[in-house]
């Protein structure tokens, strides 16, 4: 297995810290609102790699966390006259279920910034201890940026010319800072803001600071993989890498994974451009599972276009593969119990699927090619289960297209959802109709579940509906 390391800049073999285990940690929203698609991508992605881990046979202990102090939050809590913890946990509860509804399984953990001050403030202590820190007069803290030597190594950013840059912006209020590439791990408080007790002053931590701390405690000094988008890459991976490394004095990520940006209609997600989506306004028009769909349609590391017709795309496509895998689990459930001598053979050939979902899986999770792969297998389900085929065969295809599509976090085993009363009885009226051979009362029916968004399909096992 190989993994585009953005530390390197390139492909390099897999091999954990500790064999068949991996300590994966991905930041994860501020929650001061819904989540956006934006969010969506890294949640859909990196779960997606955990999960294909698993398959491998890895045990993985998977860190995701929730910035839950923030500017935003805090500004969110003080338009509605509510408390930032109020704000933060609604809106934790509200991307837990956007979570689930896009099938991300909940991490292993999800430690939350403010459940996490004391740790922050031993590991600034232990900063300013070793010299990478240091406190101002009014109590701030900075990160010395150039105690670190290796700083810009994740970003490959040149330290001078980032000096030269930033020697024209100094921010207002960080006169004090020694250098100004230096950046805030501790700041005061200010009136109205939620703060907390430090040797230094009354206050609340810096951004960065959050992730090196809950990365060291969850998973501990050293980890295999640190995962994010890519706008994450600098500063804010890159100071965690300062941080950690000068804390702990060992290496802190073994493998960066970013996945790039999504933008919409082709042009970059902005609230200001009136093309900015909630996850929650999706699931209005599709199910998330043709969200997910879609974002694994393409290599993570590939920006991505999200526009209404590639979401058609991605739902009809969705769709080939679960009526395949409802055509499979009819013919399991009808006939023989025995494969014949080819059906065998047939079952080899098959494997020749899973293999090459293996292949870009393993090929730094190409997921575009691993999709292509459980296509080919669905063509191939299609072609060869025909009437008469044994239930056994189409057993063994249903288990290894619903082994690849699991990975994927698709979920193909189709709900059962109850209609209501007046559907049912349409839909029974019908099939008399068809009995007695009254087409045109038959089709009338159909003509009018079709506009009640429901589509009927007669096929040899008997009359199957779906949501239109």
């Amino acid at each position: 297995m190989k993994i585009y390391n953005t530390l390197t800049k390139r492909k390099e073999d897999f091999v954990p810290i500790n064999e068949g285990k991996v300590k994966m940690y991905v930041c994860g929203p501020t929650v001061y609102n819904l989540i956006h698609i934006g969010n969506a991508r890294p949640m859909i992605i990196f779960d997606t790699v955990r999960r294909y881990l698993e398959y491998k046979g890895y045990e993985v202990n998977y860190v995701s966390n929730f910035t839950d102090v923030d500017d935003k939050i805090i500004k969110k809590a003080n338009e509605e006259g509510v408390s930032s913890e109020e704000i933060s946990n609604r809106y934790i509860e509200e991307c837990k279920k956007d979570m689930e509804g896009m099938n991300v399984r909940p991490a292993t953990t999800h430690p939350q910034a403010t459940r996490e001050i004391q740790g922050m403030i031993d590991m600034i202590s232990s900063l300013i201890e070793k010299g990478y820190a240091y406190a101002v007069e009014d109590g701030t803290v900075y990160f010395s940026v150039k105690k670190f030597r290796d700083y810009g190594k994740l970003s490959h950013k040149n330290l001078d010319d980032l000096q030269s840059g930033f020697r024209a912006i100094r921010v207002s209020g960080e006169e004090q800072k020694k250098d100004p590439l230096d950046f805030v791990l501790w700041k005061p408080k200010k009136e109205g803001e939620p703060f907390w007790p430090s040797p230094w002053c009354d206050g609340r931590p810096g951004w960065h600071i959050e992730c090196s701390v809950m990365a060291k405690r969850y998973l501990g000094e050293e980890i295999d993989i640190h995962a994010g988008g890519e706008d994450l890459i600098f500063p804010h991976h890159e100071n965690e890498i300062a941080q950690s490394e000068c804390c702990n004095g060992k290496p802190f990520a073994k493998y960066w994974m970013h996945n790039a940006f999504l933008n919409i209609d082709n042009r970059k997600m902005s609230k200001s451009l009136g093309n900015f989506h909630t996850v929650r306004e999706i699931a209005g028009q599709y199910d998330l599972q043709v969200l997910r769909f879609f974002m694994l349609s393409a290599h993570y590391r590939s920006p991505l276009n999200f526009s209404a017709e590639l979401m058609e795309s991605s739902k009809n496509a969705l769709q080939r593969i679960l009526e395949c895998a409802e055509m499979l689990k009819d013919r399991k459930n009808s006939g023989a119990a025995e494969l014949s001598e080819d059906e065998k053979a047939l079952l080899l050939q098959a494997d020749s699927f899973r293999q090459a979902f293996e292949d870009a899986m393993d090929d730094d999770f190409n997921t575009a090619d691993a999709v292509a792969a459980v296509f080919d297998l669905v063509k191939f389900a299609n072609s060869n289960t025909r009437e008469g085929c044994s239930g056994a065969f189409a057993a063994e295809l249903l288990k290894k297209l619903t082994a690849l599509t699991d990975v994927l976090g698709l979920i193909v085993e189709k709900k059962e959802e109850i209609l209501d009363e007046e559907i049912e009885d349409l839909i029974a009226q019908r099939q008399a109709a068809r009995k007695a051979k009254d087409f045109a009362k038959a089709d009338e029916i159909r003509g009018r579940l079709l506009e009640m968004g429901i589509v009927l399909k007669d096929t040899r096992e008997g009359v199957k509906w779906q949501r239109a």
